[in-house]
């Protein structure tokens, strides 16, 4: 009995301890790792998110803009940083692809990434560059089909959404168009309103803006539904292409080691904050639509996507870098 009382007395003040790191969690700034450039819709919702979490959390939330290869080197740093709840991630549609597209990753889902909350989900508007004969889906069908390999299109990388939806047609048409790499989206889309490439095709909050404005011609919509923010645009799939659908996503992973309780808190705050009137609104104005939900779900739901993308990869006859 005294030996072991010892060993009660300091499993109840670990228990205590724990408990009071918890409970004060956050007492320090957060960062939101987003691997893309500013001003595309993933670092517009990330900040949108951040500023409704710091008036909830009473703590700082900055944006981590890491920009490059396929998103790879912000969801690397997302997973060596340390699992402490201080670093969350922006996990979007590439990391369900990248790893039918890349031979190697310096990260894995399952190993490296504890799921936090699915955010959204979303769509593309297929564009083209205005001085183009070319006012619907049919019509760049036909002219991609006259005139293959001269159209290109511009991609932030390989097996993001603004590439795969590119690839989804040319599997379902048999059409050639050849993809253009750009370090950022909105590099692409600058490129199509000048003359530069021909077709961009990229989320509505991103490329709406430009489209409003007559920079680019939107074509249609990648979503099975028409979007309440462009009523007038069509689907792709009732243009002439049944069955076409994609419908990017993004959500939040912390390190994989970070505590249970601290996995449960920033999952109900997320929740909260993605809920709240300000942010849903204008999630929905940029043709997103708010999912939430728990760690569970966004995980089956990532696993779902890197299935049936990688048999799109495949049946595209893209090879892995």
């Amino acid at each position: 009995m005294a030996k072991t009382l010892p060993v009660a007395i300091l499993a109840i003040a670990l228990l205590a301890s724990a408990g009071t790191c918890a409970q004060s969690y956050p007492s320090r700034p957060l960062r939101i790792i987003v691997p893309s450039a500013p001003g595309g819709l993933p670092d517009i919702q990330a900040r949108l998110m951040a500023h409704e979490l710091g008036k909830q959390l009473g703590q700082q939330v900055v944006i981590d803009n890491r920009p490059g290869a396929s998103f790879i080197i912000g969801f690397e740093l997302m997973a060596k940083a340390t699992p402490d709840g201080y670093t969350v991630g922006y996990a979007s549609f590439p990391i369900a692809t990248n790893p039918s597209m890349f031979a190697k990753l310096p990260y894995d889902f399952e190993r490296d990434f504890q799921p936090v909350i699915h955010q959204v989900s979303a769509l593309n508007i297929l564009a083209v560059w205005p001085a183009l004969p070319i006012n619907s889906v049919q019509e760049l069908v036909s002219h991609a089909r006259a005139h293959p390999d001269k159209l290109s299109y511009g991609i932030s990388g390989f097996g993001a959404s603004n590439h795969l939806s590119i690839e989804l047609m040319k599997i379902m048409t048999g059409t050639r168009l050849v993809a253009v790499t750009y370090k950022a989206i909105q590099q692409a889309i600058t490129e199509t309103s000048a003359g530069q490439i021909h077709v961009v095709c990229d989320n509505m909050g991103s490329i709406l803006p430009h489209v409003k404005a007559g920079r680019v011609r939107g074509l249609g919509v990648t979503s099975p539904k028409r979007s309440p923010a462009m009523p007038e645009l069509p689907t792709v799939a009732e243009s002439g292409l049944p069955g076409y659908e994609i419908m990017p996503w993004s959500g939040y992973v912390v390190p994989k080691k970070t505590s249970d309780d601290i996995v449960k808190r920033l999952n109900a705050e997320l929740n909260k904050a993605l809920f709240s009137p300000m942010v849903s609104e204008r999630m929905a104005a940029m043709g997103s639509i708010p999912v939430g939900g728990t760690p569970e779900q966004f995980a089956g739901h990532v696993r779902r996507e890197t299935a049936k993308w990688a048999q799109v990869i495949k049946t595209a006859g893209i090879r892995p870098n």
